[in-house]
């Protein structure tokens, strides 16, 4: 990782999914000790959301995204946190109007754009009043204007609309492609994230433990052992212990595709001792592990071998974990399928991590 690389960048474009994403971000911040840079990039907000095509605010407590051309009203206004919100230390959602006032001249574009950072910045300085916060706005498009921040940033983290349930949530093309190409760590929050989240649920019945102060849920990293990249490895051990959390390692693998029948006969290409395999594979991965558990000594590591597919596995693992992370090689400005698949479906916050 870039150790001169001192701010985490979230882009905001006050929908829901943009305010969670930013409250994840500071929260990720405030761990490592750096600053936290808002970003809105591209037009005029919209219903559907400029950045990530989010959701717009709604129901109990949330008002709608403003229209274009909507009025004062349009405006996002502040709104005291639920008793729920204040006692889990979540941002209070900002709650904005669509329908202009009648005979009020309509508010600029830029003055909409600037009134989501500016109520972004003071509700997230309430909610983390040590934190070092700063705003940016630019006309160039989202795309674009998030691939330039990785490049100054330690990691870039985005929003997307979630879903009930462990269906995952939708994640729109300008995410799919920051965390592509970008240059830094990209993580992905869905809406509806909240502190508690992050952290190992209460036991029932126990009313003397607050939610903020059971141990962090572990970090969990897909790591393939043939192409150990120090930058993925690095960033989960990183996470794992700016938490204090255990982290998991798995590793997943399948047979080859079964050889021709003529060469079947003879053994050539059979597919070998899958026993074998196995205890091969969880050697090697011990072994590549074995100096990250002497240089973070603190750090509790359990690993995982298991036969199959890693979209399958991860996906499985993530619904135990506070954040999963997968690589992405530079090589490629594409996902991979199983990474694909994971940002889609993952019921907690995806890091892509970019490595040679």
């Amino acid at each position: 990782m870039r150790k001169d690389i001192r701010t985490v960048t979230v882009g905001v474009d006050g929908s829901r999914a943009g305010l969670d994403a930013a409250d994840w971000a500071a929260r990720e911040a405030e761990r490592r000790r750096l600053t936290l840079r808002l970003l809105h990039a591209g037009g005029e907000p919209t219903a559907s959301g400029p950045l990530f095509g989010s959701e717009p605010l709604s129901g109990p407590g949330r008002g709608r995204a403003p229209a274009s051309g909507a009025g004062p009203a349009s405006e996002p206004a502040s709104e005291p946190a639920s008793a729920s919100e204040s006692a889990s230390g979540s941002v209070p959602r900002p709650r904005v109007r669509s329908r202009p006032v009648p005979g009020q001249p309509a508010v600029p574009p830029r003055d909409l754009q600037r009134g989501i950072l500016d109520r972004a910045a003071v509700q997230l300085s309430y909610a983390h009043p040590t934190l070092e916060i700063a705003a940016r706005r630019t006309d160039t498009p989202a795309l674009p204007a998030l691939l330039e921040a990785a490049t100054e940033s330690e990691t870039v983290v985005l929003g997307s609309r979630g879903f009930s349930g462990y269906t995952g949530f939708l994640v729109g093309p300008v995410a799919l492609g920051v965390a592509a190409g970008a240059a830094c760590p990209v993580v992905l929050v869905r809406a509806g994230e909240l502190p508690q989240d992050e952290r190992v649920p209460v036991d029932a019945g126990d009313d003397t433990t607050a939610p903020a102060r059971t141990p962090y849920r572990p970090v969990v990293l897909g790591l393939d052992p043939s192409d150990p990249a120090d930058e993925l490895i690095g960033y989960a051990f990183d996470a794992a212990g700016v938490r204090a959390a255990p982290l998991h390692v798995v590793h997943t693998w399948t047979l080859p595709p079964l050889p021709p029948l003529r060469d079947r006969a003879t053994g050539v290409g059979a597919p070998g001792d899958t026993a074998a395999q196995q205890d091969a594979r969880e050697r090697s991965l011990a072994a590549v592990l074995e100096p990250w558990r002497h240089k973070f000594p603190e750090t509790e590591v359990s690993e995982e071998v298991v036969y199959g597919h890693a979209g399958h596995h991860l996906l499985k693992a993530s619904t135990r974990a506070g954040l999963l992370v997968v690589g992405r090689s530079t090589a490629d400005k594409r996902l991979g399928r199983a990474a694909h698949s994971l940002l889609h479906h993952s019921t907690c916050p995806v890091a892509v991590v970019p490595h040679d």
